[in-house]
């Protein structure tokens, strides 16, 4: 596998083990001194924006994951997409800035004496919750690749 596709598929762990709410898996990607900050998308872009937290080492990360994220609800899920990845590579060290959407999906618990007549398809409901970029920053160690930095800019309002 080529090195940006390494990288690629780190971001595809991590936006799975954030949907899973698996601290551990996500802390895994990290190196243990990693730092994650959280920001709102400022007026005057990327880097002008509001600092809303920052976790530091894969330990608080892995915490934040597991304690700090709301839990499912009953027949929910969520999704993290990314899109539009521009990756960058100079020898062990490698970042990607990628955009994202989550969404919330919660499906409707099927009736006890089954569906209507005529019913078909999905049923439930897909709501995007969050949007912005993901800013991640790795680093390879004995051949392995880990997240060494990463920020989080949302472009909405985000409580954290």
């Amino acid at each position: 596998m080529s090195t940006e596709n390494e990288i690629k598929q780190l971001v595809s762990l991590y936006t799975r083990a954030a949907d899973r709410r698996d601290g551990a898996a996500m802390a895994a990607l990290y190196e243990a001194d990693a730092v994650v900050e959280v920001s709102y998308h400022g007026p005057n872009g990327l880097d002008d924006g509001e600092p809303l937290g920052k976790l530091t080492g894969s330990e608080q990360i892995e915490q934040a994951m597991t304690v700090a994220m709301a839990p499912h609800p009953p027949l929910g899920w969520s999704h993290h997409t990314t899109y539009d990845h521009l990756v960058s590579i100079d020898g062990d060290e490698a970042s990607i800035e990628t955009q994202f959407i989550t969404y919330n999906v919660v499906g409707i618990k099927r009736p006890e004496g089954g569906w209507a007549a005529g019913t078909f398809g999905a049923q439930g409901s897909i709501k995007p919750i969050e949007s912005g970029y993901y800013r991640f920053s790795f680093r390879r160690t004995d051949g392995t690749w880990r997240i060494s930095h990463q920020e989080v800019i949302h472009d909405i309002p985000y409580v954290f």
